[in-house]
């Protein structure tokens, strides 16, 4: 086995685009990161790690990387490539902050981190990605959806940051950077009752595929049905736009939104780790 580093988006794609799309909903982050890459490549300021472990000219595995974020790595065919990826790592200029896998693979690939550096992993999220085919039934809760616009950057910067706090513990980096490049190509949507009460983004982001998310209301209008309208209505204009499917991720520990999600149409299909490195 041998690991293939690429600095063209676009041949990163040819390359690996068929074997993520054998598991389209499970790879959604991969494909849709991959897709932005080649659509918005001032979204990425630094030069990711584009990879793939190969034998016998058969894809292994395939990673991404945009420091100073987590490895994202797809579903492994030889957990040997593994120890392939991490002694790529280990020799990188920047330091690895941890991995977003599968269960398994998420797992495996902290153990082998650990064992050769001696650092230590925390399993910072349990997530459970969700696939939409079909939306059950329409928006119900009072207002309408329409496109976030520029007039309504510094309340959706406020929630941007509270989001992030409250989902992660911390506040993520770019966010102002995100958040224009989201209002730039009209991918976050509002929710408007008198004002607006609720937010989230959705985009095609993948051949067939769209991805939902970040989705964030605010304390002070959650229980009256906003995200579910909110979710609801942008899922259906993804699908209207030819998206096969639509998905998106939920943390296990909040049950509120994995049953609000189902009650949508949203069915579970793995789930998913985040480790971070010590």
């Amino acid at each position: 086995m041998k690991l293939i580093l690429f600095e063209d988006a676009v041949a990163f794609r040819d390359r690996t685009q068929a074997y993520l799309l054998c598991y389209p909903a499970e790879h959604n982050l991969l494909l849709g990161i991959q897709s932005a890459l080649v659509r918005v490549p001032e979204a990425f300021p630094t030069l990711p790690d584009l990879f793939l472990v190969e034998s016998a000219g058969a894809v292994q595995a395939v990673g991404i990387r945009t420091p100073p974020h987590n490895v994202v790595l797809s579903k492994v065919q030889d957990l040997g490539a593994l120890d392939i990826i991490a002694d790529y790592f280990q020799q990188a200029a920047t330091a690895l902050s941890g991995i977003n896998s599968f269960v398994g693979e998420a797992q495996a690939f902290s153990q082998t981190w650990e064992s050769r550096t001696g650092q230590s992993s925390t399993l910072k999220m349990h997530l459970r990605i969700h696939q939409l085919t079909q939306v059950r039934s329409p928006a119900s809760a009072q207002g309408y959806l329409r496109v976030a616009t520029r007039r309504d950057r510094k309340q959706l910067l406020q929630w941007s940051e509270a989001f992030s706090w409250e989902t992660f513990g911390e506040l993520e980096a770019d966010i102002e950077r995100i958040l224009d490049l989201q209002l730039k190509r009209q991918d976050l949507y509002v929710w408007c009752d008198r004002k607006i009460v609720s937010m989230v983004a959705g985009r095609l982001s993948q051949p067939g595929g769209g991805r939902i998310g970040p989705v964030y209301t605010p304390p002070e209008f959650r229980r009256r049905g906003y995200a579910t309208a909110c979710v609801t209505a942008v899922s259906q204009l993804l699908l209207d736009r030819g998206a096969q499917r639509c998905c998106l991720f939920t943390d296990i520990a909040n049950p509120t939104s994995n049953h609000i999600y189902q009650t949508i149409g949203y069915e579970p299909v793995c789930d998913w780790y985040d480790y971070r490195f010590a």
